[in-house]
């Protein structure tokens, strides 16, 4: 099979890397060609937004992978960015007559009660929450077949510096700092791990039956602090000093910086517990999420080696 991936971030790259190693042929397209080395993965040159670049990378493809980011956590950079990406690539789908399978967050649910459900009701707690709200509406509405793979927040191997458990955590362990995460310490949190989330959305993608929002396998959630002590001990090293980051000091700032307020803004996430429940997706594609010490395991051995 042949599969075009877009972007080469951490969950494009760990999905092209998935496809590759079972011995499918992956098209790999970002705007400067970057991506891993594998003998299975073409990396082509291409902007996602240009019609022509992905209907030229989309030829002969069976299934299609849309990874990109934005080119800022900002509200008002998603929504001048996202949705016109999405059409793109939704219409070279429909050339092609494949199904586009897209990663995505619970910022279009999270005001909902909890846990949350693939069900639940859109009702998001921030202006970056509605723009998700808004791309899933037009996937759904799309004439091809699509299928929107929620997780929480990630952390594995390839998650650096954008993933709360990644870069962010992992690093001052390793290095005998402080860890200082956002909000509480000590609220419980679902937290996806990244080959869990790829291998989900390829699966997806080959079922006729999915379509739509669906769940990741995400196991029981874990408060940071509990993370923080595993990832210590996966390591071998003492566990560290942990102290939160103010959540008044970090609103505070956010009147003044604008980069600083979009971060606080979804402080709401780690004040309070944020909990998704995936067994419903789970049974439909038949897998089970990574237990949480063979993810912290595997995790920091990738940091030790190959980071």
């Amino acid at each position: 099979m042949t599969h075009l991936v877009l972007g080469a971030g951490p969950i494009g790259t760990t999905l092209a890397l998935r496809l590759a190693e079972r011995g499918d042929h992956v098209r790999l397209m970002t705007r400067s060609g970057s991506g891993p080395e594998h003998p299975a993965i073409e990396r082509v040159v291409g902007d996602a937004t240009d019609s022509e670049a992905v209907e030229r990378a989309a030829r002969g493809a069976e299934t299609i992978h849309h990874c990109i980011h934005a080119t800022a956590y900002r509200a008002d950079v998603w929504r001048r960015e996202l949705p016109a990406a999405e059409r793109v690539v939704l219409r070279a789908a429909e050339r092609e007559g494949v199904v586009v399978t897209f990663p995505e967050s619970l910022y279009g649910m999270d005001a909902a009660p909890q846990p949350f459900t693939e069900t639940s009701a859109r009702t998001p707690g921030s202006a970056k929450g509605a723009v998700r709200v808004d791309l899933l509406a037009a996937r759904e509405s799309a004439p091809v077949r699509t299928v929107s793979m929620a997780a929480s927040d990630y952390f594995g191997p390839w998650a650096r510096a954008n993933a709360h458990a990644g870069e962010r955590m992992i690093v001052p362990i390793l290095r005998g700092r402080t860890v200082r995460p956002l909000g509480s310490a000590d609220q419980p949190h679902s937290f996806t791990y990244l080959p869990d989330l790829a291998e989900a959305m390829i699966r997806a993608a080959e079922d006729d039956r999915c379509r739509g929002l669906m769940f990741a396998p995400t196991g029981p959630p874990v408060t940071q602090r509990e993370l923080i002590t595993r990832y210590a001990a996966a390591a071998g090293v003492p566990v560290p000093k942990i102290r939160p980051v103010p959540g008044g000091a970090l609103r505070a700032l956010g009147r003044v910086h604008r980069d600083t307020r979009e971060l606080a803004e979804m402080l709401h996430q780690w004040e309070r517990p944020f909990v998704m429940d995936s067994t419903h997706s789970e049974a439909v594609l038949g897998l089970e999420p990574t237990a949480l010490s063979s993810g912290v395991d595997r995790t920091i051995g990738w940091w030790r080696t190959g980071a």
